[in-house]
């Protein structure tokens, strides 16, 4: 039985197209600052993904403190 997909193939352009501008220098965050680290320019990535609507599994559960 074939593996189901969790991330579509678009969420994945997404990604790849945030990594692109982070990697140019040009990725920012949501307040307008530089993103300073890979795992940053990803996640930015999925949250472009899963406001379009692809298919991106749920953001995990902040840990309470």
């Amino acid at each position: 039985m074939a593996k189901k997909r969790k991330y579509s193939p678009s969420a994945g352009r997404d990604v790849e197209n945030e990594m692109r501008r982070f990697e140019r220098g040009t990725a920012k965050s949501g307040k307008g600052g530089k993103v300073k680290s890979r795992a940053q320019a990803i996640a930015i990535g999925l949250s472009i993904a899963r406001k379009k609507g692809k298919k991106v599994p749920k953001q995990a559960a902040k840990k309470k403190s």
